[in-house]
């Protein structure tokens, strides 16, 4: 260990020297105020080097190899071994231009392997997932393996393996598919590892309902699920025509016990609380009713039900900490064991056993590879918390899953750790521990106010941190959320995750009840509290949209700001000004359009939304929260100047002219001669005399589609750019 610290502290010298004396040769060329800054620079950038802060924006530009694959425009022809070559011959050019103290030229060729490593990652994952996805709309019967369920307020939600079936499906294998069976009082129940046999109407995935919005279709298929839909009749359970393979039986058998574990915990501790208790051991969210979460999301502690990293923290550290105090209680122990490792050790373990039981879900499977490597820093007696253990595990978890970047999820998880741990540090080089209070009482209330002000602190910055990727992906603000974690988190750190490791602990023995009621006396608090905060007016605001442009700007300086330690943050300030100058005064659409051409939202003459035809509650919700406007789908003044007939529906968008919604063949010949803006969901006919005609034919190519007129000329945005074919797209 010392040896290799002694070879980092000899690069760091040389590569110090080289910078002073590339300084000392260059600064003659350069006079006045550009000398200035570019010696200020050169000094920055030193400091960044000695403080070893490459790693990090390795992992950055990790990332960006990830987001050009994502971000092309078609499906990327460049094989992955070309890339991974490319890959290996940066880093062998880097490790030889490091050895022979060319750094510069090193950190230059280890960049470019970062960012290739990146692209390749995210091709090689589209390729390992690929799997059948349904074309089209289709009912039939069908036969397979339920290979999860999960209990819901008005039914079952189970993922369905399909072996048999004749459903207009692109790809090879077997379809995964997610469907609902509706509870009723004679339906069968059914178990993960059952055979059953079906009759079934699928959808493809559905896709964004606007461009830049939240699309199901590619998470669906990172996901191995090629068709959504529903179960009708009453399932057959028969006897399978082949076993089930290992790897199936043993997901039923994990997800059956899941279940039964879920069941057991809602019926010790009873309503909402016990859905919520649940939800936090076993991550079956399926009987948390929808109020509780909208409660939740208003007092912004929604995370607390997301099994993440607070989570994972709260139960490995509550191990760790338990378990050391207790080997400290013998001296024996204390003074010839290496306590601290052993702990470190099953908190890890721990760690695992949460995260496999809880179902592994994306976040979590995260949460555990931070929460290893800050363990596993213990063990190898480095600093647990620290942004190069950050950027380590950011790296594993991209290459496992590359789609994860794109998502909010990893997005606001790494966001608020990055903006925590830079904040830790910024404190540690300013500010000095205080001298304990005297006395018992003094040194408790010195606690609870640290603790207090502990969770003050860290809720605003990550509040800070995770602010533009919550206003990005849900328009949503929530001014009361510092309120609502200062009142939540203590009782979710001190009683909540404690009480449910100790039911998980005390299972097998059957003494697992008290615990669990325990555990929801805390929920039930936390609840409360949830509505308390609520309750308070304006406690939910809904901000506009932001295009992608906003988002990387402002993402830029936050990467500044956390990953640098140096005069460089000062970067930060232009970034962040530019990205909330954008995000606060973005562009809306004058016309959003549904992908199946059934109905439509323009800007009236009051700014506001109007609704032609029947987008459908969900899609709807979508348009109004993009635009910035609290309004529920229910409200009447959506249909405000809104004509409509058996034919279909009209209506002005003040500037341009009408905009029709055709229903009826009928209406054709009308409304193409009038109409500025058509929309159908049949297919026009050919010499319809409208200016933009979006009927079935092209919204099948373009999915969903937003108009805006900038000076009377039409901007037209769809969900698929062309000329993009992706594995995803179901028209493709």
């Amino acid at each position: 260990m010392r040896a290799a610290r002694s070879e980092a502290e000899r690069r760091a010298g040389v590569l110090a020297a080289w910078l002073a004396t590339t300084w000392r040769r260059r600064h003659r060329l350069v006079a006045g105020p550009a000398a200035e800054v570019a010696k200020g620079i050169s000094t920055a950038a030193l400091v960044e080097i000695e403080r070893r802060r490459l790693l990090p924006w390795g992992a950055v530009l990790f990332g960006l190899g990830i987001l050009l694959f994502f971000g092309a425009n078609a499906r990327p022809s460049l094989p992955v071994g070309a890339v991974a070559g490319a890959l290996a011959l940066s880093a062998a050019l880097a490790w030889a231009r490091i050895r022979h103290r060319s750094l510069a030229g090193g950190i230059v060729l280890a960049g470019l392997a970062f960012l290739a490593a990146g692209f390749a990652a995210a091709a090689h994952r589209q390729a390992s997932v690929a799997a059948p996805v349904l074309v089209s709309p289709a009912s039939g019967t069908v036969a397979g393996f339920v290979e999860s369920l999960e209990d819901r307020e008005r039914g079952v939600r189970i993922v369905l393996r399909i072996a048999e079936h004749d459903l207009p499906v692109r790809g090879d294998g077997p379809l995964r598919v997610r469907a609902t069976l509706r509870a009723a009082p004679d339906a069968p129940i059914l178990a993960p590892g059952d055979w059953i046999v079906a009759r079934v109407r699928l959808l493809p995935p559905p896709e964004a309902v606007r461009p830049g919005g939240y699309d199901f279709a590619k998470e669906a298929y990172f996901r191995g699920i090629g068709a959504v839909g529903g179960l009708y009749g009453h399932p057959e359970i028969a006897e399978a025509p082949v076993a089930p393979d290992l790897a199936l039986r043993l997901a039923a058998r994990l997800d059956a016990a899941r279940n039964a574990l879920t069941e057991r915990i809602a019926g010790i501790v009873g309503g909402q609380p016990g859905a919520v208790a649940a939800a936090l051991v076993t991550g079956k969210r399926g009987l948390i009713a929808e109020e509780t979460n909208a409660v939740l999301r208003a007092a912004g502690v929604y995370h607390i039900v997301s099994i993440s990293g607070l989570h994972m923290v709260l139960a490995a550290g509550t191990v760790f900490f338990g378990l050391r105090a207790v080997l400290a209680a013998f001296p024996v122990l204390a003074l010839g064991w290496p306590i601290k490792k052993i702990a470190a050790a099953a908190a890890i373990l721990a760690g695992a056993i949460y995260c496999v039981f809880s179902g592994s879900a994306v976040a979590t499977e995260r949460a555990l590879i931070m929460t290893t490597i800050m363990f596993g820093a213990i063990l190898v007696d480095r600093p647990a918390l620290s942004m190069r253990n950050l950027a380590l595990a950011a790296l594993i978890v991209l290459a496992r899953e590359p789609e994860a970047l794109v998502g909010p999820s990893f997005q606001m998880s790494f966001s608020a750790v990055a903006g925590l741990i830079a904040g830790a540090e910024w404190q540690a080089t300013r500010t000095r521990a205080p001298a304990p209070p005297p006395g018992r009482i003094g040194r408790a209330l010195g606690a609870v106010r640290d603790n207090l002000m502990g969770i003050v602190v860290t809720t605003l910055i990550a509040t800070a941190a995770t602010g533009p990727f919550a206003a990005y992906h849900f328009q949503l603000a929530n001014p009361y959320g510092l309120l609502g974690n200062v009142l939540a988190l203590p009782v979710v750190t001190i009683l909540v995750m404690p009480a449910a490791v100790i039911g998980m602990a005390l299972l097998p023995l059957g003494l697992d009840a008290l615990a669990w009621r325990a555990m929801g006396a805390g929920v039930g608090q936390v609840i409360a509290f949830s509505e308390a905060v609520a309750a308070l007016p304006g406690s939910q605001v809904v901000v506009r949209a932001f295009d992608v442009g906003a988002l990387g700007l402002l993402v830029g300086g936050l990467l500044v700001v956390t990953l640098s330690v140096s005069r460089l943050r000062l970067l930060a300030l232009p970034l962040v000004a530019a990205g909330l100058a954008l995000a606060t005064a973005p562009a809306r659409p004058d016309l959003y359009v549904d992908r199946d051409g059934r109905g439509v939202a323009l800007r009236a003459a009051d700014g506001r939304l109007v609704v032609l035809g029947d987008p459908g509650d969900f899609v709807l919700e979508q348009w109004l929260k993009s635009d910035g406007d609290p309004r529920l789908p229910t409200d009447p003044s959506l249909a405000a100047g809104v004509a409509c007939d058996p034919l279909g529906c009209v209506a002005v968008l003040p500037g341009i002219g009408a905009i029709a919604l055709v229903r009826e063949p009928g209406a054709f010949a009308e409304d193409c001669a009038r109409a500025a803006v058509v929309v159908a969901r049949l297919t026009a006919p050919r010499g319809c005399e409208a200016g933009i005609v979006l009927d079935r034919a092209m919204l099948e190519t373009t999915g969903a589609a937003t108009l805006r007129f900038e000076a009377d000329v039409p901007r037209l945005e769809t969900v698929r750019r062309r000329p993009e074919t992706r594995p995803w797209l179901a028209r493709e």
